[in-house]
């Protein structure tokens, strides 16, 4: 209700501005929508483009890092049920400063606790014509309904122009939007743990070899699905780990980890049957728990010419000589990652009956499409593994 009174009031103050009506005004603020499946990659895009290298989305998603999984369900005393969480696409890595390291592309990221400071250095990259990634808090913005505990999620948008005191603003998936600078501030101080970072591109198009970025890209990528990610025992709910923890807690009956004692409340189903979807279709993912996307970027990559890499480009020494997986196997992979995101869309619609269903043949039926998914996968990371 907050965000929806907010909002109102930016639409009468550009009525008052522009004389524009309600309607108008309203649909200036919302934007057009955004093309593009996957937030994090459309913002980094947008980034390469205003750099002078435009790039499609699924090269983007696969630079940037493109898929992952971590599972983990939360609790807290102030919550009446659990709380489930999968994240699809790579991490914890910033998708942004991976997707631009990989291309050589040079850019600064700055931090500090001083929002005036934070500021006039917004002021100044938009001045030099650079769009800025600043990481916000997306409670604080008034065209979204921000899900509970998202103030503390690093939200990172896009501004890409300001005109007297007002931002325009790229959040996808809500459009292009207007904001002054007093409520950006506001949203910026709000996300403390980010410290009003900024990020901007400061070098123009490179020369790296996208074949060999894309190549450590795959990698990096393959090694979090099937090995360490963070080097420490959460571990055990990345990668191909996470999907069997997934699975072997949705069939356990015997401890109160099993899904059938956890999620056994109506709040707590009702919790499943939004939260699947959720991890599986939108939030921090793109359809298909980016798996289409992932499949439509091995495709690219196998369509990529070889080409030298810079001796100066950031990871000419990281990428090596290796030709990496040949473009048949890439291909074959992404026929894979597709029958995956198929599988994973699948168990996103199997949560709508999660309320109301018995609970114990549901869990069975969801571990089985878990299990399908995983044994895809695998198949899939082995093509992308080079022989040793």
């Amino acid at each position: 209700m907050t965000a929806r009174r907010n909002f109102k009031k930016l639409v009468r103050e550009r009525m008052a501005r522009t004389g524009e009506a309600y309607s108008t005004a309203a649909r200036h603020l919302t934007g057009p929508p955004v093309p593009g499946s996957h937030r994090d990659s459309v913002l980094t895009g947008h980034l390469l483009a205003a750099a002078g290298q435009p790039l499609s989305e699924p090269l983007v998603c696969g630079l940037g890092g493109g898929i992952g999984f971590m599972y983990a369900v939360f609790e807290y005393a102030a919550v009446p049920h659990p709380l489930l969480t999968i994240v699809a696409q790579h991490h914890p890595e910033p998708w942004a400063p991976a997707a631009l390291g990989r291309l050589g592309v040079a850019y600064t990221q700055t931090t500090g606790t001083s929002a005036k400071a934070a500021l006039d250095r917004l002021r100044a990259a938009l001045g030099d014509g650079r769009p800025a990634l600043c990481t916000v808090d997306r409670s604080r913005l008034p065209w979204q309904s921000a899900p509970q505990f998202s103030s503390a999620e690093p939200y990172p948008v896009a501004v890409i122009a300001l005109t007297g005191d007002l931002l325009t603003v790229l959040d996808p998936p809500y459009g292009v939007r207007e904001l002054d600078l007093a409520s950006f501030a506001a949203a910026w101080t709000a996300h403390r743990q980010g410290r009003h970072r900024l990020l901007a591109v400061t070098g123009g198009p490179s020369t790296v070899d996208l074949r060999a970025a894309a190549r450590d890209a795959i990698t990096v990528t393959v090694g979090h699905l099937t090995g360490p990610v963070l080097g420490n025992s959460f571990d055990v709910n990345f990668g191909f780990s996470g999907m069997a923890g997934l699975a072997a807690e949705l069939r356990d009956t015997r401890t109160r980890k099993g899904w059938s004692q956890r999620f056994a409340s109506p709040a707590a189903r009702e919790q499943v049957a939004r939260r699947l979807p959720e991890c599986l279709e939108r939030e921090y993912t793109a359809p298909g728990a980016t798996r289409p996307l992932y499949a439509a970027f091995l495709d690219e990559a196998a369509t990529l010419p070889t080409g030298p890499t810079p001796a100066q480009a950031p990871d000419a020494d990281r990428l090596g000589t290796d030709a990496g997986p040949a473009p048949d196997a890439l291909r074959r992979a992404a026929e894979l990652f597709r029958d995956s995101g198929r599988t994973w869309s699948a168990l996103a619609a199997h949560a709508a009956s999660a309320p109301d269903a018995d609970l114990r043949t549901w869990c069975d039926e969801a571990a089985d499409l878990v299990d399908a998914a995983l044994t895809t996968e695998r198949t899939a990371a082995a093509l992308l593994t080079p022989a040793a």
